[in-house]
């Protein structure tokens, strides 16, 4: 038996008052919709984490941290300042009203930080991904590739950031220039969308690599798709290895001789990884890639909080290594989660070639070209939920991520926000208000007596 709750009063009934009023034979209640509920992250250990140790770990970084990780960047702290208000009534929140039942509900502003909180980063995600499908990506098949790079480098690109984008251009590079030696041509070119990722399987780790969407093909200038003859990874590593070592020498950020020791490994600890193809008609599979390639770090409830203070992650199980476990204290935990924070004005995910702004293929050019197919597609655009104005919508991207509508009151009905309460002094009294014992006592299901008429209305 289902279980219904009043979130205004706390009030609730199920399997109790079921077993003292049964039903008549052949009638039941059905399930109610999902309704929302929030997301309480200051109950989490990642949340208390930072609550309870941040201002410590920001009095230790100098004489810990900064001779392996450079100064401590002020976009750090600013993140965690806004993290630590994200979901919290105290720093702000929307009033909905249910026109139906008259129920008032609170709901929390976002933070809107960037590879920190889970909950913000999985909206921009759906966002991401979205954009992908239905505006950068032709129609055509793509592959997903991953490439990483040696554990000797990756210091480097933690203490200088900017190096981040190097890697991203040499990524398309490496692409281009294998492609364009398949085809022995210089003018065709792929669409790619590279995502840049700092974490690894852990989120703990400062691992540097990129995730691509590449068109399993080349276009031509004149917009044609040229599928490709074949496919070696391998190829794609050496060019990538080579230049991306070539560019850091360039730089300044690496030596000849380093250089060449790296060039010299047998095992060089670069890799490049091809996914299978996925049909351009499969939008969902494409969409689910969007998604994959700009997740968060790490999950909220992904840290668990041990008897000796310190903080442990678990990784699902692996076939073959099983569940592997990592144990480290507080401050260690703030520095490698805020590692993964990128810089104001860094763009994490860049369009390449077919994909680039600049040249961009239009979408339509391999679509079928039929008037009736382009009227449908533009009557679909107008009328669907993903128009200009509702695909940004907070409550669209929450119903997506979580399965819960938002604006759904518990008796069925569409609730309405009816302001924004941003001023401290209001938040605070409202805030007072919900707590003290008058609210909490009040019964919304108490009977009262009809209002009382007017002795002149009566005459």
């Amino acid at each position: 038996m289902p279980r219904f709750s009043c979130a205004r009063s706390g009030l609730s009934w199920g399997t109790e008052y079921a077993d003292a009023c049964p039903l008549p034979h052949g009638l039941h209640i059905a399930d109610p919709p999902a309704v929302y509920r929030p997301r309480h992250p200051e109950r989490t250990a990642f949340y208390l984490l930072f609550q309870d140790h941040f201002d410590s770990y920001v009095r230790a970084y100098e004489e810990r941290f900064e001779p392996r990780s450079g100064p401590l960047r002020p976009v750090v702290v600013r993140s965690v300042e806004e993290f630590l208000s994200c979901g919290r009534p105290e720093g702000g929140f929307a009033r909905l009203r249910c026109p139906k039942c008259h129920a008032e509900h609170l709901l929390a502003f976002s933070c809107r930080t960037r590879n920190f909180c889970s909950s913000c980063q999985a909206k921009r995600s759906v966002l991401f991904a979205e954009k992908l499908t239905r505006e950068i990506l032709a129609p055509v098949p793509h592959r997903h590739w991953t490439f990483s790079i040696p554990r000797a480098l990756r210091g480097l690109f933690e203490r200088d950031r900017k190096l981040l984008g190097l890697l991203s251009q040499t990524v398309y590079a490496s692409i281009l220039k294998t492609f364009q030696a398949l085809w022995d041509r210089p003018d065709v070119r792929p669409g790619c969308v590279v995502s840049l990722q700092t974490h690894g399987a852990y989120g703990a780790n400062f691992n540097p690599h990129a995730h691509a969407l590449v068109s399993d093909g080349v276009f031509t200038r004149q917009g044609e798709f040229l599928p490709l003859p074949s496919l070696d990874a391998a190829a794609v590593m050496e060019v990538f290895r080579r230049l991306l070592l070539a560019r850091l020498h360039q730089a300044e950020r690496l030596s000849e001789s380093f250089m060449r020791n790296l060039l010299s490994w047998v095992h060089p600890g670069f890799s490049v990884f091809a996914g299978p193809s996925v049909d351009g008609a499969s939008a969902a599979s494409l969409e689910s890639q969007g998604r994959y390639i700009t997740r968060p770090a790490l999950a909220m409830d992904a840290l668990q909080q041990l008897d000796d203070g310190n903080l442990a992650l678990e990784t699902r199980p692996d076939p073959r290594t099983g569940v592997t476990r990592l144990v480290l204290d507080p401050l260690e935990w703030i520095h490698r989660i805020t590692a993964h924070i990128p810089g104001p004005g860094r763009h994490c995910q860049r369009f390449y070639g077919a994909y680039s702004n600049r040249g961009r293929v239009e979408k339509s050019c391999a679509e079928p070209d039929t008037a009736d197919a382009n009227a449908n597609a533009h009557e679909d655009r107008d009328n669907s939920d993903f128009s200009r104005e509702a695909r940004s919508t907070w409550a669209r991207l929450i119903r997506k991520i979580f399965e819960v509508d938002p604006l759904l009151c518990s008796c069925g009905a569409r609730m309405r926000i009816v302001s924004f309460i941003t001023e401290p002094r209001v938040v605070d009294r409202i805030l007072r208000h919900l707590e003290s014992g008058r609210c909490k006592a009040k019964d919304p299901f108490e009977p009262r007596a009809p209002p009382r008429i007017p002795a002149r209305t009566l005459q």
